[in-house]
């Protein structure tokens, strides 16, 4: 465990920003911009496809489940290597690995999200779409107006568990030299050769506390969210038979 302190102690700086401000940003920094940018960017992409999905016309839906069955499909690995060298034929350029990694992330983690959008989306009563049709919304409008506040609300935990995925997926970045947590691991590594085991244990460390600390997060929010639900469903159940709900500051009955 020593020689584990001794390795936090030396480079505990470049496991946090990498090789930044002589280099490019890298290490658990660069990690967690790289998961958020990735959630962030492929979250209007997943609405999109999960409309696309569930909506009554052909020539939304059949192009939105191919793409969504194709990308869940493939390993993540896969899609890397197909952005890494697609991206530059399209724009006629090269590109840094951040940015190949970034645009991997919002297509990988927008199918995958598109999912959990579509689920819940269809979890919501069916009388929240016909009550916002009789009253004459569209189909657009319903979705946008109606049932899309709810569902994405309900949806926070799922959506939270699925950035802890991302955080760890970065991890494949090191194949197209992403300087993210992994690469400045491997980096210290090859410096020391002698103690990979001490140098890839606070690599895995690192990844716990932070996906644990996620996790934990994620847990409070389905309770804060049970909760509420339940406060709501006795509140409907009061307003049905006409009695009230108990104060949450009357005293007890002996």
């Amino acid at each position: 465990m020593y020689s584990v302190y001794e390795i936090l102690r030396d480079n505990w700086l470049l496991l946090l920003v990498g090789q930044y401000p002589n280099g490019p940003l890298g290490g658990i920094v660069a990690t967690l911009i790289l998961s958020v940018l990735g959630i962030v960017l492929a979250f209007p992409l997943s609405v999109l496809l999960a409309l696309a999905r569930l909506s009554p016309w052909r020539v939304l839906r059949w192009p939105a489940t191919v793409l969504v069955y194709v990308v869940r499909g493939v390993p993540l690995l896969m899609v890397i290597l197909w952005v890494y060298f697609l991206v530059p034929l399209l724009i006629g350029r090269d590109v840094s690995g951040f940015t190949t990694m970034l645009c991997t992330l919002v297509i990988y983690e927008g199918a995958y999200l598109s999912e959990v959008v579509r689920a819940g989306i269809q979890a919501l009563p069916k009388g929240q779409t016909e009550a916002a049709r009789a009253l004459g919304h569209s189909h657009l409008g319903t979705m946008w107006f109606v049932i899309l506040p709810q569902a994405l609300y309900n949806m926070l935990p799922s959506m939270l568990s699925q950035f802890i995925s991302t955080i760890k997926e970065t991890t494949l970045g090191y194949v197209i030299n992403v300087q993210e947590l992994t690469f400045a691991a491997n980096q210290i590594n090859n410096q020391l050769l002698t103690k990979p085991f001490q140098v890839f244990f606070i690599l895995a460390m690192t990844y716990y506390v932070v996906c644990f600390s996620l996790t934990q997060l994620t847990q409070w929010l389905e309770r804060r969210i049970a909760h509420k639900r339940l406060g709501a469903a006795q509140a409907q159940a009061s307003a049905a038979d006409g009695t009230p709900l108990p104060s949450p500051m009357a005293a007890p009955q002996p």
